[in-house]
């Protein structure tokens, strides 16, 4: 063989690992290199992920109990279970998932490296080990699946005890009572939730104008109702000057700088027991070799790459979250296995159709498609079909009854344009919305199908029937909207 390998891989989170497995399909040889000197999968399974749905499902359990028994013996949630109760569980699910990324590995004959791995050309790739030992390989083709980090803050220090991130919250000996949390995206929501559940009483600064700003706003709105049940306060638009110990208080003050209503700008403290501390995600392109062989960067340091993910170097690849938008687990899985594909001739093989969003908070929220505010600004004519939870039997039995489903149709064509959840299961459901888009399948599959009773996917045909009432009065003379729209 002309090189060592068929592919390097550097990095064994998401697209790393599909890559890998997609190209052992394809008979190639692999080389999988991993700089964690422990652990495989990356931020996927050890501090991203995985943990954060572990604990979440925690959460969750410990949530509903509560709310469907109320206190036991008196006591609230916090001090019936400890933080090492949650993190047991986490433990066991990601030391579980970690023995599955190896077996997998070692059933599918995928090397591995441990060490640093760096391009010194464009098939050679050199790994320096944790004693400091550098030894090159070589391959036809190398994939860079390095992943991202949060970019540290310039106004305080995250010294892993008072003040932690995504990974030494991980390691947090209690629930705390007071917790502040900095940030606005996916995984500030998501803990923002899982520590609501447990009866702490959350904080939430965003530096944005807006948290999720990417969500339909009726759904934020909707969303909103349940952090006010549970006592999560949100402050946006915010800039966070300092953290320091109050010895006198015991406690921690956290001093931010936001606007007032009428536009001027305000100083504001908060005490907490505890911060988390989510920044802004930096691709991890530093050291690797990019400018060896001129591989081009945006201005936020993320990988340009063509449908393929192909580099502007023929034999490098890039995926996951080295490449930015979306930067989640679930499309670097696909762009993996697309890369890899492309490499071995089935060019054919691409994303297509838009692709769901999932929030893992308390309640989940997830949407697919066109938001309303999209729609109208695309100049398109369409209608909006609801359904409440509390409309649904499934919504009674579980005690889940805040929550709705909000759906766009075209009001010529009766496509599904967006499907936006926020309740119980709403990941879950997204699909079944995903499905009807992707395969151009029109607003009646849902009132002219039977779907299972009692389930949250009946909210579903709720919204249908309530979009095509808005579309045709009847709601019965739906079928004839198309023909007549054409006429």
């Amino acid at each position: 063989m002309k090189y060592d390998y068929d592919l390097i891989i550097l990095g064994s989170g998401p697209a790393g690992f599909s890559a890998a497995m997609q190209s052992t399909k394809f008979g190639k040889k692999v080389l999988l290199v991993e700089a964690d000197e422990k652990n495989l999968g990356g931020a996927w399974i050890n501090a991203g992920t995985v943990p954060s749905k572990a604990l979440r499902e925690a959460a969750a359990t410990v949530y509903k109990y509560t709310e469907l028994f109320g206190d036991v013996e008196g006591k609230k949630a916090f001090q019936r279970f400890t933080m090492s109760d949650l993190l047991q569980f986490k433990d066991r699910v990601v030391n579980y998932e970690n023995s599955e990324v190896k077996r997998n590995l070692i059933k599918n004959e995928v090397h591995t490296a441990r060490g640093f791995g760096k391009l010194t050309d464009e098939h050679t790739v050199e790994v320096t080990d944790h004693l400091g030992t550098a030894k090159k390989y070589t391959s036809e083709f190398i994939l860079l699946a390095t992943g991202s980090r949060a970019v540290k803050p310039d106004t305080f220090e995250v010294d892993n005890k008072i003040v932690v991130d995504n990974r030494s919250l991980l390691d947090l000996t209690h629930i705390p009572r007071r917790l502040v949390i900095i940030g606005g995206g996916i995984n500030a929501m998501e803990y923002a939730t899982i520590f609501a559940a447990l009866g702490t009483k959350v904080n939430l600064l965003s530096t944005r104008d807006y948290y999720l700003p990417f969500l339909d706003t009726e759904i934020r709105e909707e969303f909103t109702k349940f952090l006010s049940k549970h006592r999560v306060v949100i402050q946006n638009g915010v800039h966070v000057v300092g953290v320091k110990k109050n010895e006198l208080r015991n406690c921690t003050e956290v001093r931010y700088r936001c606007s007032t209503k009428d536009g001027k700008s305000e100083m504001r403290v908060v005490e907490t027991e505890q911060v988390i501390h989510f920044g802004v995600r930096t691709p991890n392109t530093s050291n690797i070799g990019l400018e060896n062989l001129g591989i081009e960067i945006d201005e936020k340091g993320y990988v340009q790459v063509n449908d393929h993910y192909q580099t502007g170097v023929p034999s490098v690849y890039a995926a996951g979250d080295i490449v930015g938008f979306p930067g989640l687990a679930s499309a670097s899985f696909t762009q993996g296995r697309i890369a890899s594909c492309h490499m071995s001739g089935s060019d054919s093989i691409k994303l297509s159709g838009a692709h769901p969003f999932g929030i893992y908070s308390i309640p989940e929220v997830s949407s697919i498609g066109l938001t309303e505010q999209e729609a109208i600004a695309q100049g398109l004519v369409f209608s909006i079909g609801r359904a409440y939870f509390k409309e649904l039997t499934k919504s009674s039995v579980t005690n889940n009854t805040l929550g709705m489903l909000k759906m766009l149709i075209d009001n010529k064509t009766l496509q599904v344009l967006g499907v936006h959840i926020v309740g119980e299961s709403a990941c879950d459901i997204i699909h079944l919305g995903q499905s009807v888009m992707k395969n151009n399948v029109d607003v009646r599959y849902f009132v002219d199908n039977i779907l299972n009773y009692p389930t949250f996917s009946e909210a579903y045909r709720v919204a249908a029937f309530n979009g095509l009432n808005r579309i045709n009065k009847s709601g019965v003379k739906y079928r004839n909207v198309i023909e007549e729209a054409g006429e």
